[in-house]
C-alpha cells in the first residue's frame, strides 16, 4: 500500500493534464529480482516491447524508475484503448516483469479549496 501511495504522489503533478475521455491507468513492471538490468533488457528487446508500448492511441503522462521496485508508468488512455495496453504488455512485458495496474483519477479539483497549505503545492 505504501508503494501505491507513493507512485500516486509522483504522478499528482500530471493530472492536471488529463485530457477529456480518457482515464489515467498507473501501471508497474515490478522486477525479477532473480535477473539483471541486462537479462530483462535482453527479454524487452526479443519481445519487442518498445515497438508495442505503449499502444497507439495512448500518452505517457510519466514513466520513474522506483527503486526496490521496478517501473512506474502513468497512460492516458481512451476507454476503448485499455484492451490494447493490457495485450501489449502481456505480450511484451510479462517475462521480464510483473504487472500490476491502478485506474487513476484527478483529485485535485475535489480538494484544491479545502487546503491550507496551498504555498507548498506545485500543481
Amino acid at each position: 500500500m505504501k508503494n501505491l501511495l507513493a507512485c500516486l504522489l509522483l504522478t499528482a503533478s500530471c493530472w492536471a493534464q488529463q485530457r477529456p475521455d480518457t482515464i489515467l491507468l498507473t501501471v508497474f513492471l515490478r522486477h525479477d529480482q532473480t535477473m539483471n538490468v541486462d537479462e530483462i533488457q535482453k527479454i524487452q528487446e526479443e519481445q519487442g516491447f518498445y515497438k508495442a508500448f505503449p499502444p497507439d492511441g495512448t500518452r505517457v503522462v510519466s514513466w520513474n524508475v522506483m527503486m526496490g521496485i521496478g517501473q512506474v508508468i502513468v497512460l492516458e488512455v481512451p476507454p476503448a484503448q485499455l484492451r490494447a495496453v493490457n495485450l501489449a504488455l502481456e505480450k511484451t512485458a510479462w517475462k521480464a516483469f510483473r504487472t500490476e495496474y491502478y485506474p487513476t483519477y484527478n483529485f485535485y479539483p475535489v480538494v484544491k479549496d479545502k487546503l491550507q497549505n496551498k504555498d507548498k503545492l506545485e500543481l
